[in-house]
């Protein structure tokens, strides 16, 4: 399995409404994070969103992965038909072999019977393409109904972005999602965290920690995913808390970067030298 970064590893410095740098990371900063790191596989998601790149923007995006030899992944969210198509067509240019979906969007919670359309629709084209598509784990569902969906899809170019923390939303642990959506497990999102009690002890905070550092088991995790032999690729995502200003916070992301890619490197599932395209 190759590791690599996320954009969603840097969303303080990529911008969060109401707390903007001066100078806010681009694509090709990301890029230039991934070479510093000495990895070769980026996932740009929807808070770079691809499509409101200008043609020239896309164009030099595109000469930096293939001169640094950097698979590149992309991401979006609000599963629609066109929006669906749209994004085909820019991982079909950028050349990238997973497209990551979030189903829902602002004001756009579709039923599990009208994404399985849109999705079986989408397959051909897919498969033309030789692009898989990962749908992430992302609040609304519950685990065992998006592994419905995989068995009724039935096509090895769909599959399952597994989120470490995302299932929470839908009040269900890690390791039970774990164990029904390995199997089809494409693209997996690294992201550890903790579990406080709030002071008065009623309720609890969830929030990001340093890969390694907090309740995500990632070797029993990878040990899971490896008997299937399905997922391409883990990328490092962080959820760190804002700090004095978003200058300390965005400093704060890129240590938190580092330390985390050190721990996942030292582990034995990821090929640094394994790059793989369509």
């Amino acid at each position: 399995m190759i590791l690599g970064l996320s954009s969603f590893g840097f969303s303080w410095s990529i911008g969060v409404a109401g707390q903007k740098l001066l100078q806010p990371m681009h694509e090709l900063d990301l890029v230039r994070a991934t070479i510093d790191a000495e990895l070769s596989c980026l996932q740009i998601g929807d808070n770079l969103p691809l499509h409101s790149l200008s043609v020239d923007r896309l164009e030099k995006l595109k000469t930096a992965l293939i001169e640094n030899n950097i698979r590149i992944e992309i991401g979006a969210r609000r599963l629609t038909a066109e929006h669906l198509r749209q994004y085909i067509d820019l991982a079909n240019y950028l050349n990238a072999p997973l497209l990551r979906f979030v189903i829902d969007g602002d004001q756009y919670e579709p039923d599990l019977r009208s994404v399985r359309a849109i999705i079986a629709d989408a397959i051909p084209d897919l498969e033309k393409k030789k692009i898989t598509l990962g749908i992430e784990n992302h609040d609304r569902f519950k685990a065992r109904e998006l592994a419905d969906l995989m068995d009724t899809l039935e096509s090895s170019q769909v599959g399952i972005c597994l989120d470490c923390v995302n299932s929470i939303g839908a009040g269900e642990g890690l390791e039970s999602v774990v164990d029904k959506l390995a199997p089809y497990t494409a693209n997996l999102h690294i992201k550890d965290f903790i579990v406080k009690r709030l002071a008065h002890n009623m309720g609890f905070i969830i929030t990001g920690v340093p890969a390694g550092q907090g309740l995500a088991d990632v070797p029993r995790l990878m040990d899971s995913l490896s008997k299937y032999n399905r997922c391409q690729s883990a990328v490092l995502e962080q959820w760190v808390p804002f700090d004095t200003d978003v200058e300390t916070t965005s400093a704060k992301e890129k240590q938190w970067s580092a330390a985390s890619i050190n721990y996942l490197r030292s582990l034995p599932y990821f090929d640094p030298k394994r790059v793989m395209t369509r």
